[in-house]
């Protein structure tokens, strides 16, 4: 039997902390133990039980040898990127590190990925791309909403999440407020985006490029929202057991 590697995002819209990419690589014979130990799409599932299973999960790439690339892409390099290119464009970038670091190309894996484009199957075949010519052996399925409908893709979405989740926790911790989801519909969140903008710079954590942290910034400081400087951010590799 062959090996899915199934690919999800958590963060994508917050104007607050990283985007996280998780590529999840699973022997076929295995997809069965997923759905024992309750995986279902993140977003359907309470933060206790997303817990739960992302432990789960860790125990079980361990004893079993599952792959896992986890990209955390911080607001510098997202910002960084939408000078010249697009938010779609940057997430096939990052699907694509998250699989090479997940797994091997093969003509018995398959690439499970939950589209980031309105287009599905131009959203795979730009993964694809950015993969080599190395990764065309490989059958690859992208459609949306493959996090509630493919078991492997639904344990990648909540490795995201999760370290999405603790990522925010963290920066909370050190920046010493309540940052909330980092969605703007969270008024912890403009709470603070308020709070980080009332200093000479939008702080760091920031997403310098989304229109609520822009408008915050000029309500503010009564001026124009300033370029932000490259800093050559590096993705990081993190691991399972940094969030246990």
């Amino acid at each position: 039997m062959g090996t899915d590697i199934g690919v999800d995002e958590a963060g994508r819209g917050p104007a607050i902390g990283p985007l996280v990419v998780c590529a999840l690589s699973v022997p076929m014979e295995d997809r069965a133990i997923l759905e024992e130990i309750g995986v279902d799409d993140s977003k359907k599932i309470g933060k206790m039980e997303r817990e739960r299973v992302f432990r789960k999960i860790s125990g079980l790439r361990e004893s079993r040898g599952w792959g896992l690339g986890i990209v955390v892409c911080k607001p510098a390099r997202i910002d960084e990127w939408m000078e010249n290119g697009t938010l779609n464009s940057l997430e096939v970038e990052l699907f694509s590190e998250a699989i090479t670091r997940a797994g091997r190309p093969s003509s018995s894996t398959r690439l499970v990925l939950d589209a980031c484009d309105v287009d599905p199957i131009r959203f795979g075949t730009n993964v694809l791309s950015a993969l080599g010519s190395s990764w065309n052996c490989c059958e690859i399925v992208s459609e949306h909403k493959m996090d509630s409908s493919d078991i492997v893709v639904g344990a990648a979405s909540i490795v995201a999440k999760i370290t999405r989740d603790r990522e925010i926790k963290k920066l909370s911790e050190e920046i010493g407020i309540d940052l909330g989801s980092g969605y703007p519909s969270d008024r912890k969140t403009v709470l603070a985006i308020e709070i980080l903008c009332q200093t000479d710079e939008p702080h760091e954590a920031l997403r310098w490029k989304w229109a609520n942290v822009r408008n915050s910034w000029t309500k503010t400081n009564n001026k124009t929202m300033p370029k932000r400087k490259s800093e050559n951010e590096i993705n990081k590799q993190t691991y399972l057991s940094d969030w246990e």
